[in-house]
């Protein structure tokens, strides 16, 4: 049962129906009680999971690259959560309980710029050569974002101003201890000023040398 200790307008302690009263740290507040789900564990909720758990481990070792990636649909929620959303709608295959990334329709990064026209990745040892064509689409000095995940221990390098549009190549060094691993590659481009990004473009999936 509830206390009411100023009054009828004023706060309470306890339970009120379906809702709880109470004090924390000097502030009074008021919060509805949790509804009991009958059965948490239905289809529906186990797919969610297991396709929010695949996206997850993605995403968690790119984070400061999907900052930058997906800085211009974070207005209304985080440029994570919306990475998160992008793949989750776009980029699971299969059907529960078998669900697998397909990693060809990923997105790392995601705006209107140009995106890189013509690009390759190349592994060689220690580090991945990658390759794109210029003439004239987007700008000079637009920079690359190169990235290499890797699949088999879930890490990630990457770099968000690795060379300029206008370079037309780069090395992306990968550690020494990924040799034999099987890694994806991506590569996004941002402007020099910051302000707008490129879908990424998928680069295939290489074995690390």
């Amino acid at each position: 049962m509830g206390t009411i200790k100023q009054g009828i307008l004023g706060p309470f302690s306890g339970k009120v129906g379906t809702v709880v009263g109470g004090t924390w740290k000097g502030i009074n507040y008021m919060r509805s009680i949790a509804q009991n789900i009958k059965n948490p564990r239905t289809e529906g909720q186990q797919t969610q999971r297991s396709k929010f758990s695949l996206s997850l481990a993605l995403l968690k070792p790119l984070t400061a690259y999907i900052r930058t990636g997906f800085k211009a649909y974070a207005n209304k929620q985080t440029a994570f959560n919306s990475a998160m959303s992008y793949i989750l709608k776009n980029a699971i295959s299969g059907a529960y309980p078998d669900f697998s990334l397909d990693y060809e329709k990923v997105l790392v990064s995601r705006g209107n710029l140009a995106q890189a026209a013509n690009a390759t990745a190349t592994p060689t040892t220690g580090s991945v050569e990658i390759h794109w064509t210029y003439n004239g689409e987007g700008n000079a000095t637009d920079y690359a974002m190169p990235l290499a995940f890797n699949k088999d221990n879930g890490e990630a390098v990457f770099s968000t101003c690795a060379a300029t549009r206008s370079a037309k190549n780069l090395n992306l060094n990968i550690p020494q201890e990924w040799e034999g691993c099987k890694i994806v590659v991506y590569l996004g481009m941002i402007s020099a000023d910051g302000a707008n990004v490129a879908n990424s473009v998928y680069l295939g999936e290489h074995t690390a040398m």
